[in-house]
Parts: structure tokens; sequence; C-alpha cells
């Protein structure tokens, strides 16, 4: 991205909104996709997908012009999102009780490898073939997922029933949701749990800035919490037959606070060292690997017979309250770790509150069913 501005005589803002539409669209057709699923079935959502994340990816390899590129990511973007929504939703779908939240936790090991390795790939493309390669290889990648959906996934029913209008189905599947106060307690920590990793992806560089680490040195620092997400999601694997999904939850946010915790005291102490912002966010890594599977489990299986448009709920407000803390980081000076410590420490703290609530929400139901 930022030789486009060169290649296509263009602003670097305009590039950027490049992936900003990107992103939009990313969010925005998980909305769409879930409920629709739900219906109509998760394979043909899927093939939809993948073919239009294909189709973008071409376009986006040929584009002559920044405008057409721009277009061809919203695309490439309202493909993607069926991945990401209906992988979920499947999990509900094949797994139930404890292996749903043990899923979880292998998907959420191998979205955290993908993450960096997907960059080092996409560089190394970059560097040998040009930019435009990596849209070759994006679609290639979407030949071969049509391919893995047909092969692998059983066939869809076909829906039963008379249909209404696919929009008025996707608002009633919402509706229907949000009168469910376990899948709004469920949706919105994950939520905010987001939000935090956000506030730590965007703010940690601008205080490693003042603290003298240079632009080649920072991904290092980055890297540390994503790590420690694929330790805390491989405990959950092993630890979910053994605790309740509820406690894994409380003690992955218990650790989270105390890693921002302990950067908070050291920034507050004057501790100027990447080091000491770093090293006590592995423990919010953990934390949330630990409470993560569990939440989306929660959001897809508290009503199975809307799995997808959980999902979809839950997709777009973590692209929600991600862009917010996002936004809000930068509205901070960041002279030392202060400000970025209470920002995740703010969000942390409402999630806990969120978890008390949904305790309660648990309790009310048992006694109900007793």
């Amino acid at each position: 991205m930022p030789e486009w501005s060169d290649v296509f005589q263009t602003s670097q803002a305009n590039v950027q909104l490049s992936f900003s539409v990107y992103v939009i669209s990313f969010g925005l057709s998980q909305v769409v996709y879930g409920p629709l699923s739900d219906r109509y079935g998760r394979r043909r959502l899927l093939i939809l997908g993948f073919a239009l994340a294909g189709v973008g990816s071409i376009v986006a390899a040929l584009a002559p012009s920044l405008t057409v590129l721009t277009v061809a990511r919203f695309v490439q973007g309202a493909g993607t999102g069926a991945g990401m929504v209906l992988g979920r939703a499947m999990v509900q779908d094949h797994f139930g009780g404890v292996d749903r939240a043990r899923v979880m936790a292998y998907i959420g090991m191998a979205m955290g490898i993908c993450a960096p390795l997907a960059t080092i790939i996409g560089g190394q493309v970059h560097v040998h073939f040009g930019w435009r390669a990596n849209f070759v290889l994006t679609a290639v990648l979407a030949m071969a997922l049509i391919l893995t959906t047909l092969y692998g996934l059983p066939a869809d029913a076909r829906p039963t029933g008379a249909r209404a209008h696919w929009l008025r189905e996707v608002l009633d599947a919402y509706k229907s949701l949000l009168r469910v106060p376990a899948f709004v307690a469920y949706g919105g920590i994950l939520a905010l749990s987001t939000g935090t990793f956000y506030v730590y992806l965007t703010g940690l560089p601008m205080v490693l800035a003042n603290y003298g680490v240079g632009p080649g040195a920072v991904g290092f620092f980055i890297m540390v919490v994503p790590l420690a997400y694929i330790v805390g999601n491989y405990l959950t694997s092993r630890l979910v037959r053994r605790f309740s999904e509820s406690e894994l939850m409380l003690i992955g946010q218990c650790l989270a606070l105390t890693g921002i915790a302990v950067t908070l005291i050291l920034a507050l102490y004057e501790v100027r060292s990447p080091f000491a912002v770093a090293a006590p966010l592995i423990l919010l890594g953990i934390g949330q690997g630990l409470l993560t599977p569990s939440l989306i489990a929660g959001t897809v299986g508290v009503v199975p017979a809307l799995a997808g448009a959980g999902a979809g709920a839950a997709g777009l407000g973590q692209q929600l309250s991600g862009a917010f803390g996002g936004y809000a980081i930068g509205l901070f000076q960041h002279d030392s770790a202060v400000a970025l410590a209470l920002l995740m420490m703010s969000f942390m703290l409402a999630a806990l509150v969120g978890q008390f609530f949904l305790h309660r929400i648990h309790i009310k139901a048992r006694s109900s069913a007793t």
C-alpha cells in the first residue's frame, strides 16, 4: 500500500481509503451472511462469498486505477466476510458442549498464526513478483476454498416453508437475538475485549516511538500479545474439560487486567522502557486467549437456530468496538504508557461488569429451569 500513491499518482489518504472500504465491506457483509445462512444453508453462502472474493481479487490484480482497485477491494471484503461469520456458525452446527469452546480455541490458534504468516508471505510475494501478485494469490486461495467447500462440506438442506423477503428475514433474526439477554451479554463482552486489543495495536506504536523504538523493531514488540493469545487459546483447548466456560472467562479477564495494571503502575513510576510496556501485556494476550473462545461459542450457541445471525452480529460488534478503540486512543498524548493502559483498563473493566451480568443471567436461567 505505501507504493500505491506513486503507482497511481494519488494521495496516501486515498490509498488508505481503499483499505477502509475493504474493512467496512468485510464487517457489514457478516451481518447479511449470518441470518441468510440460517435460512438457506452455510454451504451456498460460503461458495457465494468465496466467489465474490475471487472476482474482487482478480479485478484488483488487473486494476488500471486506484478507483477500480478500491471498488475491487469492496467486492473482495464482501466476499471474505463469509468465511469469518459462517466458519463460526458451523462450529455450532457440528459441535456441542465443551467441544464447541475447544474447537473455537483451535480456530483462535489458527487465526493467531495466520496473520503474521500472511504478512511474511505477502511481503515476499510483493518483493519478488510485485504487489499485483498478492491479489493473484488471494484469487487462487478463493478458488481452493470453493473446492474445499464443495467437496468437504455436506450439501445444504432445501429451505422449507414460506419465504419472506431476505431483508425481512435478516431484520427478524436480529430482533429475536436482541431479545435474548445472554446473547447481548456475550456479544458485549466480546466487543469490549476486541476493543481492548485494537487499542493495544494502534496505541503501542505511538508509545514505543516516544521510547525510542523505530519502525524496524516495533513489530517485534507488537507481536508479543498475538503470540501470547495463541498460547491462551491452546490453554483453553486443554482446560475446557476441567473448568467451566464461565470460570475460564473470569480467569482470562483477571489475567488481562493484571497485565494492564502492571503496565500502568510501571508507567506511573516513569519506567520508560519498551519492555516495561510489552512484557506485562503477555498476560493480556493469554487472558484474551482464555476468554475469547467461550465468548464466540456463546454468541453462536445461545440460540442455535440463529447461529449464523449470532456470528454476524458478534462480528459487527467486534469491528465497531475495534474501530472506536482505534479512534479513541488517538485523542490522547503518549509521552508514556499511562493513557494506553488506562484506556485498555476501561474496556476490560466494562467487560468484567458484563461478565457479572452474564453470571446473573445464567443463575436466573438455572433457577427458572428447576
